[in-house]
């Protein structure tokens, strides 16, 4: 069955995680596999979506999770107690990267002010390193051209931009009707943006894309509900969690 979750393009209430990882087993269904297990106890943390993207011509796969605001020092906690939980996954991919995120605008055909991702969609992410300095800028043109062209990009359904909390990065989704539409976009139009970025000090320009595999949305509920200041005020609580997903 199909599952659905939607991104507000500007708000201030929630915090997204990305953690990517770089599978090291041939088989990358038991890294899927793995990586539900690891959603379904990001549940009990108080996560309120959780997606997976698995690269289709790459070697890379994508853990995004939603979550209500926190401080700084909350979010410093929640990290720690995310990668103690992911022993298991750690065996069949090595963490490349993991960050917290702000959506900051987006575009949609429905006219909502969401991005609707769901189980089986084609999405693509663009993603870029700058300097502090230049991020800001970074957004508006990465903004700009998302919204000079959107209407008229055939098969393309939401686009969401987000930068980086703590690294000065930049993240654009596409989501997509189909591959197929993909494809087209990349052969016929992807080029002519490189003109308007080229002024800004990229360190790391990537592009890959995704088949969502996995979509969970705030209602639902796979086991019993644990305070997230409970369980990361209490050690014993993280080393049980920890063991449970060795399991």
């Amino acid at each position: 069955m199909m599952t659905c979750s939607t991104v507000a393009f500007i708000n201030k209430d929630f915090d997204i995680t990305f953690f990517v990882f770089k599978p090291t087993v041939v088989i990358i269904d038991h890294l899927v596999h793995a990586l539900l297990h690891f959603s379904s106890y990001t549940h009990n943390l108080g996560s309120l979506q959780t997606s997976i993207f698995r690269s289709i011509h790459g070697n890379m796969i994508i853990w995004c999770g939603a979550w209500q605001k926190r401080s700084s020092e909350e979010k410093d906690k929640l990290m720690e107690v995310l990668k103690s939980m992911l022993t298991n996954v750690t065996r069949m991919a090595v963490l490349v990267e993991h960050s917290f995120l702000d959506a900051y605008a987006g575009e949609s055909r429905d006219g909502s002010s969401t991005a609707k991702i769901c189980s089986g969609d084609i999405i693509s992410i663009n993603t870029g390193i700058t300097t502090a300095e230049d991020l800001n800028d970074l957004c508006y043109a990465v903004l700009a051209i998302l919204r000079s062209r959107f209407a008229k990009t055939e098969g393309l359904t939401a686009g969401l931009c987000l930068k980086g909390q703590s690294t000065p990065n930049v993240v654009c989704i596409h989501v997509w009707k189909s591959l197929q539409y993909c494809y087209s976009w990349i052969l016929n139009n992807r080029k002519w943006m490189m003109p308007y970025l080229e002024r800004f000090s990229i360190f790391d320009m990537k592009y890959d894309i995704f088949r969502v595999v996995h979509v969970s949305a705030e209602n639902v509920v796979i086991l019993p509900h644990i305070s997230p200041h409970n369980m990361l005020a209490n050690d014993e609580e993280d080393s049980r969690t920890g063991h449970v997903m060795q399991n």
